[in-house]
């Protein structure tokens, strides 16, 4: 009997260290908005997922949702070396990507099975509200677009299996707009012929599960929903919704808008999606702005 369990007890402890090889573990840099909705998609299905974030605060936040926090500046690598996945979401400073900036030559001799970078529609410009798609030349026409233009060349440049996806507007529980519509302080900037593209965070999530599911490095993608529209289009039907007059009509020129928030109406185009769907198998949980907000409002009960 007691041979029998000195037996067992390596043979257990072996078993437990290839589960925990064989375990996917994915490092998120930067873990934000988009990468905590991938975790609640990945940790239920026994993912380890462990998130860089600045704050201590966030950090108990994380680990409250299965993430393993890392503050930043941290050493990230033991849990590169770990790591059968990389995230990359944390937005370019001054320096190029906050991440590449410190790690380059560590993140060079990563191995991991899947990268992912998560970049911006921006990088393609202003197309006067017509269609552009992955192939579509970048000619970015603000400071942020040509940052995310430089990193996803630097993240290139390593070699790695990498995946870029350029996001539309990003919406979602906690970013909706109906909080400055209840309270009347939203307003409906008109600027003929502006419009964007936008997702909801649920179909980021959904997106970013197919690719680690299906890789395919060199890929580039865009996220974004079905209907690009004006932005005073998505107010007027979030009052719609709520039951409350429409939000003031403002025209672009006589609006007051921050540096950043005006930046945004340098830019109009369309977004095609079709390569999310024909390579990824994708179907929308939200395919236009309507579902979305339905879905928002009906989420706050």
């Amino acid at each position: 009997m007691g041979r029998a369990a000195d037996q067992a007890l390596p043979l257990a402890a072996d078993r437990k260290a290839a589960d925990t090889c064989a375990m996917k573990t994915l490092l998120s840099l930067g873990h934000g908005y988009c990468a905590r909705a991938l975790a609640r998609r990945l940790i239920p299905q026994g993912w380890r997922v462990i998130g860089t974030t600045r704050s201590p605060d966030k950090a108990t936040e994380l680990a409250a949702e299965g993430v393993e926090p890392l503050i930043w500046p941290a050493d990230i690598g033991p849990a590169l070396a770990q790591a059968t996945h990389v995230l990359a979401s944390a937005a370019p400073g001054p320096g190029g990507d906050p991440f590449l900036a410190v790690h380059t030559s560590r993140m060079a001799k990563a191995r991991p099975e899947w990268v992912g970078y998560l970049s911006t529609t921006g990088v393609y410009g202003d197309h006067g509200g017509g269609w552009v798609d992955e192939d579509t030349p970048l000619t970015p026409s603000t400071e942020r677009g040509r940052a995310r233009v430089a990193a996803e060349a630097e993240w290139q440049a390593l070699g790695l299996p990498l995946h870029i996806f350029r996001l539309a507007g990003i919406y979602g529980p906690g970013r909706g707009p109906f909080e400055k519509v209840r309270d009347g302080t939203a307003r409906r900037i008109v600027k003929p012929g502006q419009v964007f593209s936008r997702t909801h965070v649920d179909d980021i999530a959904q997106v970013l599960e197919a690719s680690m599911r299906h890789p395919d490095p060199g890929a580039i993608y865009n996220v974004c929903d079905d209907d690009p529209a004006p932005p005073e289009d998505v107010l007027g039907y979030a009052a719609e919704l709520l039951g409350l007059p429409p939000p003031p009509e403002v025209p672009y020129d006589a609006a007051q808008m921050t540096p950043m928030a005006r930046s945004f109406y340098a830019e109009s185009k369309r977004v095609r999606n079709d390569r999310i769907k024909d390579r990824l198998g994708i179907r929308l949980i939200h395919p236009d702005y309507r579902a979305g907000l339905r879905a928002l409002l009906a989420a706050e009960g």
